[in-house]
C-alpha cells in the first residue's frame, strides 16, 4: 500500500483529521505510546514549566502529541495494524483515556488522529494557515502530504 498523509479539514464538524497509510499501532501500542505519555510525560513537562523550563523543550518528554490539547478539546485516534483489530484511543486530555475495538470506517492500515478544536482555535481550519504549516514543518517528510480541501462553485439557474 502506498505511503501517504492526508489532512482534511472540516469547517461544520469543527475537526482537523490527520490519515497516515503506515504501520498502525495495535491496541498494546495505543496503551502504551499514547496512554502513558498521557500520565507521565504530561506531568514531567507542567512540573518542569512550573520550575520555569522553556516550553520548546517539549519534545523532551514525548508529549509532542499532547501539544494538539493546545488547540484540541478531544483527540481521537483510530488506529489498524496488521497484527491487530482496528481501535480507537479517545481523550480529553486530563490524563484519562479509553480504548475500545472501532466498528467504524475500515482504514486498512494506518492511524487516523482526528482534533476536535476548541471553539476559538477555527483559524487551524484554513486552507492557508494549513498549507503553511504543513510546509514549515514537513521539510524532512519523505512521503506525499495530500490536503483534501471542499471547494464550492456558485451555480446561476439560466432559466
Amino acid at each position: 500500500k502506498e505511503l501517504k498523509i492526508e489532512i482534511v479539514a472540516d469547517k461544520e464538524a469543527n475537526t482537523l483529521t490527520i490519515r497516515d497509510t503506515g504501520i498502525g499501532m495495535t491496541k498494546p501500542d495505543l496503551v502504551a505510546n499514547l496512554g502513558t505519555i498521557a500520565k507521565s510525560g504530561t506531568k514531567g513537562f507542567v512540573d518542569m514549566l512550573d520550575k520555569g523550563a522553556d516550553i520548546a523543550m517539549i519534545g523532551q518528554f514525548g508529549v509532542g502529541f499532547y501539544s494538539a490539547y493546545l488547540v484540541a478539546d478531544r483527540v481521537t485516534v483510530h488506529s489498524k495494524n496488521n497484527e491487530d483489530e482496528q481501535y480507537i484511543w479517545e481523550s480529553e486530555a486530563g490524563g484519562h483515556f479509553t480504548v475500545r475495538r472501532d466498528e467504524g470506517e475500515a482504514l486498512g492500515r494506518g492511524t487516523r488522529i482526528v482534533l476536535h478544536l476548541k471553539e476559538d482555535q477555527e483559524e487551524f481550519l484554513d486552507e492557508r494557515g494549513i498549507k503553511d504549516l504543513v510546509k514549515k514543518h514537513s521539510q524532512f517528510i519523505q512521503y506525499p502530504i495530500n490536503l483534501l480541501v471542499t471547494k464550492e462553485d456558485e451555480v446561476t439557474d439560466s432559466d
